[in-house]
């Protein structure tokens, strides 16, 4: 199976986690599935991903205190599998897990996504019980030393023991009968543990023992730049930053990290910026509220994730849209990058701007972005040398978020830029 076949462009859906934080439930997931189904998924919006903890019961009820519950109660099979808790997921019970909810996903023409974390369940590995597929028990295989320090739910394994590669065929195996398309693993991508690299490699053994195609997302970041070989050989998204949310300077530093990582974005292979941070946000948190971003700041972060060719992952509460939300997340022209562009580079950055440059797979066109980093409006010059053709003059420029278009002139191109703010352009032969 070429893991490439079945994500040759960016993945794009929403993910329980910005809103829910830990606290999803069945009811919540049917209902941004619904309103993705209406609305998005005609212009490629097709993931739905639970997020960290459905295993959980009384996930979120001492937020004020921790985030995860210490050592708290999960449901799990007699094969050291965790299962979805059943307060929260009726459908799961009787030992159908997620296989209804994932069936109703695809019954809205969707596609269903999970979280895991790195490793085998703590309580399995004290209670010494059964892994499917091998003689070896979870506390054999488990590496008390290999922890994740912000989560308490699991031990690394020991990757050369008999019984590691066994344990992840055995969960692919059951995710593979419910129905997962899409896998998001965490406390692995950034190596913070040294099993996390064989790790990395077992997960995609186990993709591929249990024969479904599943888009493999690693997090958290930052990724490690020298190790980028070893993500595209294994993996389909690795997170190249923390945890993203609405604030300014990690907006910023986004731009660092884009031209790091600029030369590795390849079909199937996907450096992720992390989640989209629009719309409402942070109800699990006990911070609810619509996004910090401004509508300047939101569409210099939709402008860059598409010129980069990021995966789109949305963290809202989809069903609280406002209609300027939804259409910077239904543009036509400015999603077709993530299909149908190549080649992005970052053409210039300072303190105050940045520009962006990438073409078009099937047409002769270029796409230029503009960036102002300042917080003062702006002109940005861009001469044509510097993206790379003769003259300006020829060109149909046509800017995206307004639809404006004009045709370039000799010379240097210059535009007004709000403070925080993005333009991006189609430059097409203007015949």
């Amino acid at each position: 199976m070429n893991k490439n076949k079945f994500a040759v462009t960016p993945p794009m859906g929403w993910n329980s986690y910005d809103y829910y934080d830990t606290t999803v439930n069945e009811e919540q997931v049917k209902a941004n599935a619904d309103y993705m189904a209406a609305h998005l998924k005609q212009f490629g919006w097709e993931y739905i991903v639970v997020d960290i903890q459905w295993y959980a019961y009384a996930a979120g009820t001492q937020r004020n205190r921790y985030q995860y519950i210490p050592f708290g109660k999960v449901e799990i099979d007699q094969y050291s599998r965790l299962l979805p808790c059943p307060e929260r997921f009726p459908s799961s019970v009787n030992g159908q897990g997620f296989k209804p909810l994932a069936d109703y996903i695809h019954s809205l023409g969707l596609k269903f996504g999970i979280h895991i974390m790195r490793g085998i369940p703590r309580i399995a590995a004290h209670n010494h019980m059964k892994v499917s597929g091998t003689e070896a028990t979870a506390n054999e295989i488990a590496s008390p030393s290999s922890i994740c320090w912000w989560n308490p739910d699991m031990y690394g394994l020991e990757v050369d023991r008999e019984g590691a590669q066994e344990y992840y065929n055995s969960i692919f195996e059951l995710y593979a009968e419910w129905g997962v398309d899409y896998i998001k693993c965490d406390d692995i991508a950034r190596f913070d543990m040294p099993s996390a690299r064989k790790e990395i490699e077992i997960l995609h053994n186990a993709i591929q023992h249990c024969s479904r195609p599943m888009v493999l997302s690693l997090s958290p970041g930052p990724a490690l730049i020298d190790k980028a070989w070893h993500y595209e050989k294994y993996a389909n998204m690795w997170r190249i930053t923390d945890d993203f949310w609405d604030h300014w300077p990690l907006l910023q530093n986004m731009f660092e990290r884009c031209e790091i990582w600029q030369n590795h974005v390849s079909e199937g292979c996907y450096p992720d910026c992390d989640m989209l941070a629009l719309g409402y946000l942070g109800k699990g948190f006990d911070d609810e509220r619509s996004t910090r971003f401004t509508s300047e700041e939101q569409i210099t972060m939709m402008t860059l994730w598409c010129i980069f060719r990021s995966p789109l992952m949305l963290g809202a509460e989809l069903t609280k849209l406002d209609e300027w939300t939804r259409s910077i997340l239904t543009n036509k022209k400015v999603l077709r990058l993530l299909s149908h562009s190549r080649g992005a580079k970052q053409i210039k950055r300072d303190k105050y701007q940045a520009v962006w440059l990438s073409k078009d797979t099937e047409e002769d066109a270029y796409y230029l972005a503009v960036f102002n980093l300042s917080d003062d409006i702006q002109k940005i010059s861009i001469t044509a040398e510097e993206i790379g053709l003769s003259s300006f003059k020829d060109k149909k420029m046509e800017e995206l978020w307004s639809s404006e278009a004009f045709n370039g002139s000799d010379g240097v191109f210059e535009t007004g830029v709000s403070a925080h703010g993005a333009q991006l352009y189609k430059l097409t032969d203007n015949l």
